[in-house]
């Protein structure tokens, strides 16, 4: 037994024989592993080329203060984003909370009263429910202002339903919406081969309605993104795949000019848009974060592969499997009791470098309408492509498993989670 392999029996209690089971599963997925390093490698000199071409310097690393105004590192920044994803325009902003905040400025920017929105690939996240209007009674909601909301559910086999969509987006759609993780559902990610189909197929119906994508979980997973393949406008988190684990906060937007411009609106003031905004000195690591990105949301693709492997040869039903194409960081598991997921979870946070000691238990997390158990012991609090596992307690008990700026870390987690397993 290699030496490194004795040190996960020896310091962390993992049995002997998970180790060579482990040891099994890796010569088993070298093929596997090699294809996503290739496809690091070509995001790597993407983005370093953009940081070429936008003559990054160190100036841009500077601070500004009060309004904001010539914040050269924000300006810079956004110009490197908008190279990257070869799009027209970007906001990119520490002051965007998270993932959902960078969503609903998105769509509150972009839709007003009349409009209507149709999701493609089922319902939205559930963090945008309020915003929808489809729980709750939130006045600010695109229900209380009469922006409609339609959605066009996937197929029994799990594929987008293009016959439905036809029937569904018509003239008066504004707008739409295409997830591209596979969110708390058991499906794969929508791959950028289907989102381009669907881009397509939306706008042989009406070339004017906005193509969106949520692009959380995605970034750096294939060759191209959403918005070199048609996409008018796309959004994700900086404490997700493009901050690379050194991003503190933020989200990002990125496409057309026009809808840059009126969503930047609504993030300050008309007449205001995108020429304030502090990065409050965090500009150099959202730099580095983003150079380091394709690096590390490799080692978390690795880790999820072997954990989906690990727990199919355990017996457990596991989506996306080991040789699936994947479009997003996301393992999911499916348990099949409370207790398990819960042992789950407990297991990645066992694994952690940061509240190892910690014991993760289920809580009526905001913006769900289940409870949820998280684990999550990061440098960054609340990082997802920090390693993590999540799962709201409900059947059939799904767990989602993402993360690991090491493989080395991401294996661990997994390993801690299924011996848990075995232990109940």
């Amino acid at each position: 037994m290699p030496c490194n392999h004795n040190i996960l029996t020896e310091l962390f209690g993992i049995s002997p024989k998970l180790v060579e089971r482990m040891e099994v599963i890796e010569k088993d997925l070298v093929e596997v592993f090699t294809e996503h390093e290739e496809i690091k490698s070509f995001n790597q000199y993407k983005v370093l080329k953009a940081m070429q071409e936008c003559r990054l310097s160190d100036q841009h690393f500077q601070w500004t203060t009060g309004y904001g105004y010539n914040d050269l590192g924000r300006e810079k920044l956004e110009e490197v984003y908008a190279n990257i994803f070869k799009a027209e325009d970007a906001i990119v902003r520490p002051i965007i909370v998270n993932g959902t905040h960078a969503l609903t400025l998105s769509l509150s920017g972009v839709l007003n009263p009349g409009d209507e929105m149709v999701s493609v690939t089922g319902k939205t996240y559930d963090t945008l429910d309020e915003l929808i209007g489809i729980r709750g009674d939130y006045k600010g909601s695109f229900k209380y202002h009469g922006i409609s909301y339609k959605q066009v559910d996937f197929t029994q086999e799990g594929e987008i339903d293009f016959d439905t969509i036809k029937k569904t987006v018509g003239e008066k759609t504004t707008l739409v919406y295409i997830q591209r993780s596979t969110g708390y559902s058991f499906r794969r990610a929508v791959d950028i081969d289907t989102i381009e189909k669907i881009i397509k197929h939306v706008k042989g119906i009406n070339p004017n309605i906005i193509c969106m994508i949520d692009n959380c979980y995605g970034e750096f997973l294939e060759k191209q993104e959403p918005t070199e393949v048609g996409a008018d406008l796309l959004a994700g988190s900086l404490i997700k795949n493009p901050g690379g684990g050194l991003a503190l906060s933020g989200g990002y937007i990125v496409g057309r000019g026009d809808l840059i411009e009126a969503i930047s609106y609504r993030m300050t003031s008309p007449g205001i848009g995108k020429e304030c905004g502090l990065t409050f000195g965090q500009s150099r690591t959202m730099f580095q974060g983003l150079f380091l990105a394709p690096h590390v949301v490799c080692e978390a693709m690795k880790g999820a592969v072997f954990c989906g492997r690990l727990f199919e040869d355990a017996g457990y039903r596991v989506r996306p499997n080991a040789t699936d194409k994947r479009s997003d960081i996301i393992q999911s598991v499916e348990l099949g009791a409370e207790e398990k997921v819960l042992a789950f979870c407990r297991g990645v946070q066992a694994a952690a470098p940061v509240d190892s000691y910690v014991t993760p238990e289920a809580w009526d997390m905001p913006g769900y309408d289940h409870p949820v158990v998280m684990a999550a012991g990061a440098f960054v609090q609340g990082s997802s492509i920090e390693l993590s596992a999540d799962a709201p307690i409900r059947p059939p008990y799904i767990v989602y498993f993402q993360g690991g700026l090491t493989y080395e870390h991401s294996k661990l987690g997994a390993l801690r989670a299924l011996q848990n397993i075995m232990e109940l």
